[in-house]
């Protein structure tokens, strides 16, 4: 017998055999006997730097186990083991995959995502059976041709990669049905993307395209198109009839108008913030019958169509920062809106008051008035109908009747002084002297320090904050974005009642320290500047801050004492340089981020 066992010790095929399977202490023997028998290998985040080769081998190679027992119950039967389907190799440390990687024909999913692959074995070009395929979250520059010959491949996540182009032949790919690229540095689409004719879900985002190609509407069976944060200047109009759509993102890029959409009356979602959209025509919106989510926000748009009240499905629309000053009051008959974001407009109807209500009492409102629409728009005397010539450009009713100072978009450097005298005793309680060319706040604004509460500097030339401004001490909304203030003077610690402070587009390098030391802040928005750093611990004492808004600053890192935070409810922090927390869990929303922040704690 030990003459037996000296033999098979000395059997050359044998000790092959033992050490093409022998696990590395990584890959417990224990995950790969349980893998013959369920077809599927689960081996995130075990720090591997590469795959041992008992893996890939793991269907060719006669276990362990078959050495040591003479006898087997049913449950033991090797030979009869499931060959592997499912391979998870995410979150590890993986620089490269073997091209062994062909040694597993019968792969249906293979999970890569969040290691550190530059590059893709071109064997994978032979997994004839692969459905899934996620390699996001790594280094990749260049996909291999090879990878085209996936017929049967219908997810495909390529997204947070480092890639600048596509294979041409990416249309042979024709059983796609997922297939994201987001977060690379695509400056443009192969046509061949036209072919992918059972494609669902298409994601484009963060990428560098100027524009789409025409052609995309050959995607008879898309009904999700995320576009978000591209350069886009416009949308082909074939693409606004795709029949198929449900969902369509074009955020954060530069388009200056919708198209129409004639045949997409399936769409539910259309998102279109934050780009320069100045014009919505009654054939943007006609057509869209389906449609529940309407965002329109942070765009330029002066002026919203009484047919937008067509939309019988909408539930959300958000008009919020643009040049509204008047809303079809037909608003009101839109039996299933749930949602109304109009802050940021200059509305000359409507009292902050009423907005502040909540959308249920403005669509009451809005409904109260639509008998009077015609008499109401009739007696409201145009701004320049006033007979004395000093006062040809003031509005007597926004002063008398909505307590409104409006001097906007006159591109002027100065406030002309008849503007404060038109006051005489009337109390004031909203200063709108946005989209001018004032390189300072105008001193006489400190007249109305009894009355004004909401005061509007956006767009102008602003360097620094007066101390006139510092004494409006009923002070409770200030927007001064989209000027050139570079610091906040300490005074303005006396502005006791500020709730809301927009801050965005200017040239802030520190978040400002007075503000940690205004009480009543809810809301700091400070987007767009080029804040390196904030103060948990000062954040942590702002009891009453909700919302805080550092998308697109200079944030090296997120201190995790921020999770301590525990009244934000909304937390934005997209466009920094920060490594952590990733995108995939900004994605998931505040509550995550404050969650997983909390967990990176030192204890």
């Amino acid at each position: 017998m030990a003459a037996a066992r000296r033999g098979r010790a000395a059997d050359p095929r044998a000790m092959f055999m033992r050490e093409a399977v022998e696990p590395g202490p990584a890959v417990p023997q224990g995950l790969i006997r349980a893998a013959r028998k369920s077809g599927q290998l689960n081996l995130s985040g075990r720090n591997l730097s590469e795959v041992p080769q008992h893996v890939w081998r793991i269907n060719l190679d006669t276990p362990e186990e078959a050495h040591q027992n003479l006898s087997f119950g049913a449950a033991d039967r090797w030979w009869e083991q499931t060959d592997l389907t499912k391979l998870i190799l995410a979150s590890n440390k993986l620089q490269c995959l073997s091209e062994d990687v062909k040694l597993l024909p019968a792969l249906t999913v293979l999970d890569v995502h969040d290691n550190q692959l530059t590059s893709l074995p071109s064997a994978l070009g032979q997994l004839e059976n692969l459905q899934k395929l996620d390699v996001s979250h790594n280094k990749l520059k260049s996909i291999p041709e090879e990878l085209l010959q996936l017929s049967h491949l219908k997810s495909l996540l390529l997204h947070h990669n480092e890639l600048s182009v596509l294979p041409d032949g990416f249309g042979q790919l024709v059983s796609l049905e997922e297939l994201d690229v987001s977060n690379n540095h695509l400056t443009d689409i192969p046509t061949s993307f036209a072919l992918l004719i059972n494609l669902v879900r298409l994601n484009l985002a963060c990428n560098k395209l100027q524009s789409l190609p025409a052609d995309l509407s050959a995607m008879k069976s898309l009904r999700q198109l995320d576009c978000t944060k591209n350069y886009l200047e416009t949308v082909p109009s074939k693409l606004a009839t795709m029949a198929s759509l449900e969902q369509l993102y074009l955020r954060k890029n530069k388009l200056r108008s919708l198209p129409e959409f004639p045949s997409c009356e399936l769409l539910k979602e259309l998102h279109a913030g934050e780009n320069q959209i100045e014009i919505l025509n009654a054939e943007n919106l006609k057509h869209l019958i389906s449609l529940s989510v309407l965002e329109l926000g942070d765009n330029k748009i002066k002026s919203v169509p009484d047919e937008i009240a067509l939309l019988q499905k909408l539930e959300r629309l958000d008009l919020s920062n643009n040049d509204i000053s008047r809303l079809p009051y037909t608003l009101g008959n839109l039996p299933q809106l749930k949602f109304l974001a109009l802050e940021g407009n200059p509305l000359r109807t409507i009292r902050r008051d009423l907005l502040q209500k909540g959308t249920q009492e403005l669509l009451k409102y809005l409904r109260s008035k639509i008998q009077d629409d015609v008499t109401n728009s009739n007696e409201e005397p145009p701004v320049t109908a006033m007979t004395l010539p000093s006062e040809s450009r003031i509005n007597m009713h926004a002063i008398t009747t909505l307590k409104l100072l409006e001097y906007s978009e006159k591109q002027a450097a100065v406030i002309p002084d008849e503007m404060f005298n038109a006051i005489r005793s009337n109390p004031v309680t909203m200063v709108n002297f946005s989209k001018n060319q004032l390189s300072e706040v105008p001193p006489r604004i400190v007249e109305l320090k009894d009355s004004v509460c909401d005061v509007s500097l956006a767009f102008n030339k602003i360097a620094s904050i007066s101390p006139e401004l510092c004494m409006l001490h009923k002070l409770t909304h200030l927007d001064i974005r989209n000027n050139f203030l570079t610091s906040l003077p300490e005074a303005m610690e006396s502005l006791t009642r500020l709730q809301i402070i927009n801050l965005s587009f200017n040239r802030l390098k520190v978040f400002p320290s007075v503000l940690y030391r205004i009480p009543a802040l809810e809301t700091i928005l400070l987007a767009n500047n080029q804040v390196g750093a904030i103060d948990p611990l000062q954040l942590q004492k702002m009891d009453k801050l909700g919302t805080l808004d550092l998308q697109n600053n200079d944030l090296l890192q997120v201190p995790p004492e921020l999770g301590n935070c525990e009244t934000l409810r909304t937390l934005l922090l997209e466009g920094n340089p920060f490594r952590t927390p990733r995108a995939a869990i900004l994605a998931k929303g505040t509550a995550a981020v404050l969650e997983y922040l909390r967990s990176r704690i030192p204890t």
